[in-house]
């Protein structure tokens, strides 16, 4: 064994140098990505600048070219102003010479005068003419010039741009997926490290038994070296030792008979145990219903409800809440008075171990076989998550009776697997909160029934071996991260699904041949309340509607089991009944605790929530609820 544990031991450290090595690679690999990445984008940078000083030299020639065609226009407008200045100034020296020259003269030549100065003007026309199309042609193929410079610049700036987008984009792709793949490589390391954890835990179970064992061995070696010593001295010793001996081996023969005997009697009565207990267990009632007030926190919550226990000295079976004040058309004030009665009610005083007690039979009945079901029912706020997953919770404790109790049966030849899954139902659909929490929304789980073995199977769903009560505790803190929360007009922290923690128990009695297969149910379900209380909107909204509509489901199918009639059961109404179709009916036992909030400010929703109990009471045991007027 030892050698063993020591090859053991020397492979698993081996592993897990290994898996360390691999992982310490892949991290490096990741790092140089990521350098490789970030030089991308420092290069990325470098083009993005020189675009935009590119851009800046592009609008600065552009500057200058407009420049550059202002003064063309400005220097054609001076040319032709000077020609015409010129010819002004002709003009005035023609007409004084021919001023000066005779009237005769001035006659004779008039025509001519005429004709040159006709000519004259034809051809500072034809002049100005030239000169305005050979600046309007400059301008226009200036202007050409200019905007295919443009839309050249402005194709280069858009095809970088494209292109630095693309490059930008791809860089953000690859980003994103390294990044998706160190998650990944988290995951599986910290998979890794629960395992490692796990095996280590196996390594000290381990070694503990080796100590155990060795220490038998010592004790066995002592009791064989006494035994020898005893028989070494009765065979060296007289008839009369020699009968002495005989007559203890004879005592001792009977002893072991006696003691085999008294087994089997210890185990026959384990049988008729289970067998009592499921019939005391069924004549208290397969469907129970049990009421407990939560605590006031006098620092946060005032104005409580007035809420009265009239039996507590007694029995502690009901309950009175005093409802809201109503004023008639005469001006007379009256305040109605409800009183409920259920098989068992706690006051605000209670503790979780008290209320345990009263659930304890029901986990024993698990663990003989049988299907449990134990729900948590009230309006939001009102403590059902603390009662069920506390750490001194239902939870908990339940794991821990079952512990202790498959050890005790150990000796009676009992042995145990137990295996737990904790999922939700959230808008009609059912998720696994043991599960990775990338997986919630994506991964689909499909229950499957067995009709044959009234078995049901979540398939998909993680299931993990409980080996120890502390496994309980890990469990409740992933399943609390990945349930599904959110904040109302009611409660500042809302369950908004119904968790399901599901606690397979598989026994075999190896000397008798008895075989037992239970489960345990341990239902936190959402909290109930009003929409003109909670004010939900949009998603809330729609969460809200499907958990009063499952609930109210849950409510049909205890009242279709409670009243005996054969036919069909509304399970398929919701997923949550449709889970827990053979946990709820048949032999299995049922307990619901509603969870009553002392506020004054939730009467509303506390009245709502002990009708509905009332009506599950009343299903099983035929009373009436009963009103009286103040």
């Amino acid at each position: 064994m030892e050698r063993e544990f020591a090859n053991f031991k020397q492979k698993m450290e081996g592993d897990a140098l290994s898996q360390a090595s691999n992982l310490k690679e892949t991290i490096k690999v990741l790092q140089a990505r990521v350098n490789e990445l970030e030089a991308i984008r420092t290069t990325v940078t470098a083009i993005n600048e020189d675009l935009k000083q590119d851009l800046k030299d592009t609008k600065s020639y552009i500057a200058t070219a407009n420049l550059e065609l202002e003064t063309i226009r400005r220097n054609h407008t001076f040319e032709v102003d000077d020609l015409r200045r010129k010819h002004r100034i002709d003009m005035d020296d023609v007409q004084d010479r021919y001023r000066k020259d005779t009237e005769r003269t001035r006659k004779e030549n008039e025509n001519a005068a005429d004709k040159v100065r006709k000519d004259f003007e034809t051809q500072i026309d034809k002049l100005l003419k030239v000169h305005s199309e050979e600046l309007a042609r400059m301008e226009k193929q200036l202007k050409t010039e200019v905007e295919e410079e443009q839309r050249r610049r402005a194709h280069e700036v858009h095809q970088l741009q494209t292109e630095y987008g693309l490059k930008i984009k791809n860089v953000g792709l690859e980003v994103d997926t390294k990044e998706r793949e160190a998650q990944l490589v988290q995951g599986e390391l910290i998979n890794v490290k629960w395992e490692l954890d796990r095996e280590r835990n196996l390594k000290v179970a381990l070694q503990g038994q080796l100590s155990e064992a060795t220490a038998h061995n010592l004790t066995l070696d002592a009791a064989n070296k006494a035994m020898k010593a005893k028989i070494d001295f009765l065979e060296s010793d007289s008839q009369a030792q020699s009968q002495a001996f005989n007559d203890l081996h004879r005592r001792m023969q009977e002893a072991i008979e006696a003691a085999e005997v008294a087994n089997e009697k210890l185990r026959q009565e384990e049988t008729l145990r289970r067998k009592l207990h499921n019939q005391v267990q069924e004549l208290k009632g397969n469907i129970r219903v049990m009421c407990r007030v939560r605590p006031t926190n006098t620092d946060t919550e005032t104005d409580p409800a007035k809420i009265s226990f009239p039996d507590s000295d007694a029995d502690s079976k009901e309950v009175y809440v005093q409802g809201p004040e109503k004023q008639s058309a005469l001006g007379n004030v009256t305040t109605a008075t409800y009183s409920y009665s259920f098989d068992r009610v706690f006051g605000p005083q209670s503790q979780n171990g008290e209320v345990f007690e009263e659930i304890s039979q029901l986990v024993q009945s698990a663990l003989d076989g049988y299907n449990v079901c134990i729900f948590c029912y009230g309006q939001t706020g009102s403590g059902k998550t603390y009662t069920m997953s506390s750490p001194d919770g239902m939870i908990p404790r339940a794991t821990a009776q079952i512990y202790s109790e498959a050890t005790r049966l150990e000796e009676k030849g009992w042995r145990y697997k137990m295996e737990g899954s904790f999922v939700e139902v959230y808008n009609e659909t059912y998720n696994d909160l043991l599960g990775r929490s990338e997986d919630l929304d994506k991964k689909k789980l499909e229950v499957r029934h067995d009709t044959v073995k009234k078995t049901t199977t979540l398939e998909n769903a993680v299931t993990v071996t409980l080996d120890g009560p502390q496994r309980v505790e890990e469990i409740l803190k992933t399943a609390s991260k990945n349930r599904s929360v959110a904040a109302t007009k009611a409660n500042q922290r809302s369950s908004r699904s119904h968790s399901v923690f599901i606690l397979k128990l598989v026994g075999e009695n190896g000397i008798t041949g008895e075989k037992s297969e239970g489960t345990l149910n341990l239902v936190d379900l959402a909290g109930s309340e009003r929409l003109e209380h909670s004010k939900a909107e949009g998603v809330r909204l729609k969460e809200t509607q499907n958990i009063n509509k499952s609930l109210s489901c849950l409510g049909d199918v205890i009242d279709r089991l409670g009243s005996g009639k054969e036919g069909h059961v509304p399970y398929r109404n919701s997923k949550l009944t449709y889970l827990l179709q053979y946990s709820l009916g048949g032999n299995s036992k049922t307990l619901m605790f509603v969870m009553v909030s002392p506020l004054q400010a939730h009467l509303q929703e506390t009245i709502t929530s002990l009708k509905f109990a009332t009506k599950v009471h009343n299903t099983h045991i035929g009373t009436a609820k009963k009103q009286t007027k103040v």
